[in-house]
């Protein structure tokens, strides 16, 4: 984000406005970038994308078509 704030205030100062736009552009991009990324790591762990999202579904065997097994040879999740 530095850059792009300095990459426009070094082509403004150089007479390129078109080219100090376009850092200026990107500084917007990463700062807004930057504040929803600070916001969902101060939401924590348990973050939910909205109401209209139901939250992740365990696996439940569905890596099983690639026959995931540990070192026993057992499949995952799966007990004696």
């Amino acid at each position: 984000m530095l850059w792009t704030i300095a990459g426009a205030v070094a082509f403004a100062t150089a007479g390129r406005p078109e080219w100090a736009a376009a850092c200026a552009a990107l500084a917007l991009v990463a700062a807004t970038d930057l504040v929803i990324v600070i916001r969902h790591i101060r939401q924590g762990p348990h973050y939910q994308p909205g109401k209209d999202i139901p939250p992740y579904e365990p696996d439940d065997g569905r890596n099983d078509v690639f026959d995931h097994r540990n070192t026993n040879g057992r499949q995952r999740h799966t007990r004696p």
